[in-house]
């Protein structure tokens, strides 16, 4: 939207301008003037050098190379034109580059920066610390992650939907807006953080925080699992049973064939929760309910011989229908040392919910 001069009478619009009308340059002007006022992205920074290219077999340079409040190196990429073109490339192979940087090279950069700006090069550490309020160099805590800043007049949406797409897998990469405008011979700029808006960053961090977390807990959800199934097999081993020779994987459920296509004996576990079950799925919704209605009508034989009531369940919103047993021991969340006694109860109840079908699968002739 424009930037409106506003009288007692009227909005009165500025007029739009374009660096490349003004002949304002990357390197000559817009980096020479942010490099020491970078305070106007918006942003608690402290630069360390321009044109940092110190790289074997490179000849590309970083504009601007910073750091910020918590010890990030921050790759500040500028461009004049309404589009950004490819900067966004660009600053990622840059952020790989400076990844490894330790706060001594960071200080002998800063230091040679320093010399070239006119300014005592020896105070290089002083600055950097008391801008990170640390004593004494913490290297362990330096450059933890490497932030990506994209500056220009404009910015496409080719960019734009990279940017977003690169944010949503926890890169910090945002995209800040140079605007010129002329208003009776002066040049105004109006700066604007685009991606992510202000008002919604901190939200999106939380989301961020929260998506990590959730992720910590998938990655040990399955570990669990998977430990879980391992242990149950060796014990299947021993036993002889049906699920002896099964690979063990993270999923919620193991599951070995019936003999008869498309029915398998599965086992499943969730936190707290344990079961055995025939579980049928042929691809076909009437055949599956067919089959699962002639078992059903062997039910009082089926459970006399299993020695206690099953769970009979179509599964009216599915495809599938399902005959269960519940173990009422717990799941692979319950203490490690309950496990065994828990996985016996459930290969007891497998066994003895295959005999019990048997018959009936039998009759099936399918």
């Amino acid at each position: 939207m424009p930037l409106y001069e506003m009288t007692s009478d009227a909005f009165l619009p500025l007029a739009r301008a374009s660096f490349a009308n003004l002949k304002v340059r990357e390197r000559d002007d817009l980096q020479r003037l942010l490099r020491t006022q970078i305070d106007v992205l918006g942003d608690d920074l402290y630069v360390l050098t321009e044109e940092f290219g110190d790289w074997d077999e490179s000849r590309r340079r970083i504009d601007l190379l910073a750091i910020d409040t918590l010890a990030n190196l921050v790759v500040v990429e500028l461009k004049r034109t309404n589009d950004g073109g490819h900067m966004e490339l660009q600053a990622i192979r840059y952020a790989s580059m400076v990844s490894a940087m330790t706060f001594d090279r960071a200080e002998q950069i800063h230091a040679n920066f320093l010399s070239r700006i006119g300014q005592p090069a020896d105070e290089a550490r002083t600055r950097m610390l008391d801008f990170l309020g640390w004593e004494n160099p913490e290297e362990e805590s330096f450059a933890p992650d490497v932030r990506i800043v994209l500056v220009s007049e404009d910015f496409g949406k080719e960019l734009t939907t990279a940017v977003l797409w690169l944010r949503e897998r926890d890169i910090d990469i945002r995209c800040v807006r140079l605007r010129p405008y002329l208003d009776a011979g002066k040049h105004l700029i109006d700066v604007q953080q685009i991606i992510p808006l202000p008002e919604a960053n901190e939200y999106q961090v939380q989301l961020r925080e929260k998506e990590q977390v959730d992720r910590k807990r998938r990655v040990g959800r399955h570990d669990e699992r998977l430990k879980f199934w391992e242990t149950l097999i060796a014990m299947a081993r021993t036993r002889q049973t049906r699920h002896a020779h099964r690979k063990p994987g993270t999923a919620g459920y193991l599951s070995a064939t019936s003999g008869v296509a498309g029915l398998s004996f599965n086992y499943a576990i969730g936190l707290q929760t344990a079961s055995t079950e025939l579980y049928i799925d042929r691809g076909n919704e009437l055949e599956n309910k067919s089959i699962f209605e002639q078992l059903l009508a062997r039910k009082d034989e089926i459970e006399a011989t299993f020695g206690a009531p099953l769970l009979w369940e179509p599964l009216e919103t599915k495809r599938a229908c399902r005959i269960k047993d519940t173990i009422e021991r717990g799941g692979y969340r319950s203490p490690e040392s309950e496990w065994t006694m828990i996985q016996s109860s459930m290969i007891d109840s497998m066994i003895k919910l295959e005999a019990a079908l048997k018959p009936g699968l039998s009759a099936l002739g399918i």
